[in-house]
């Protein structure tokens, strides 16, 4: 028997890049899978790309993307495959949401996210990328990850510019995003939803996930936390 290859389109976290992924791909089946990571608006060799928006996040993936795929996001990236495939729920083969969210539901708190992120955006342009990458890596997020984990993160974060990274979560911050929680159950292909552990914020959101999404599959991954593509890259991969 003949198996198709599928492409598994790979979103990366914000003030990743495409290389976040490497690990993984590493691992994943080469017979059954194509790996497509690509570099969000604000990112990498997408950096300069203005302006950034959610929408055109999505516009960008469905131009790079082959008419059928399966999806995969981490984190920010989930956030926005979760809006591709709403969007485009004809070209989705399968959907993997990795450490993410569907938005703030309350008014009020996504109205403070926002506020919060846009002064986060302006700390982060006025420094250098490695004073970025020590704030952002040694915060909750990341607690729990090894050194040579973070030590990968560093080198993806600082193949960013402050400003690219900057108007990225002005454009991206979950302040600005639609809460997606009451359109999940709109989601019709085969759901595979994931988290750490370690990571209790997002698996209790996992679990919120997997409640409002038809016929989901939770997988939470022992002894690590939020940054699984780095920290647990084979058995993520394994999950495919």
């Amino acid at each position: 028997m003949v198996l198709t290859m599928d492409t598994v389109l790979l979103l990366h976290g914000f003030a990743g890049t495409a290389g976040s992924w490497d690990a993984f791909s590493g691992h994943l089946d080469r017979e059954r899978y194509r790996p497509l990571a690509v570099e969000l608006r604000g990112h990498g060799q997408s950096g300069a790309l203005r302006p950034i928006s959610f929408d055109l996040c999505v516009e960008d993936l469905l131009a790079a993307a082959p008419p059928r795929f399966t999806l995969a996001g981490y984190s920010l990236g989930g956030r926005i495959a979760l809006q591709l495939a709403l969007s485009a729920p004809e070209r989705i083969e399968r959907l993997v949401l990795i450490s993410t969210s569907a938005g703030i539901a309350d008014e009020s708190e996504r109205a403070l996210r926002l506020g919060q992120d846009l002064t986060l955006a302006d700390e982060i342009e006025a420094g250098p990328i490695s004073q970025f990458a020590d704030a952002w890596l040694a915060g909750p997020l990341f607690a729990n990850d090894p050194p040579d984990v973070n030590d990968s993160a560093r080198s993806e974060i600082e193949k960013n510019s402050p400003a690219d990274l900057a108007a990225a979560l002005r454009g991206l911050s979950i302040g600005r995003m639609e809460s997606l929680w009451p359109r999940l159950s709109e989601i019709a292909a085969p759901t595979t939803i994931v988290a750490g552990r370690l990571d209790g914020r997002y698996v209790e959101l996992a679990e919120r996930l997997r409640g409002a999404i038809d016929g989901s599959e939770l997988e939470v991954i022992d002894g690590v936390g939020h940054a699984l593509p780095r920290s647990a890259p084979e058995r993520l991969a394994a999950l495919f």
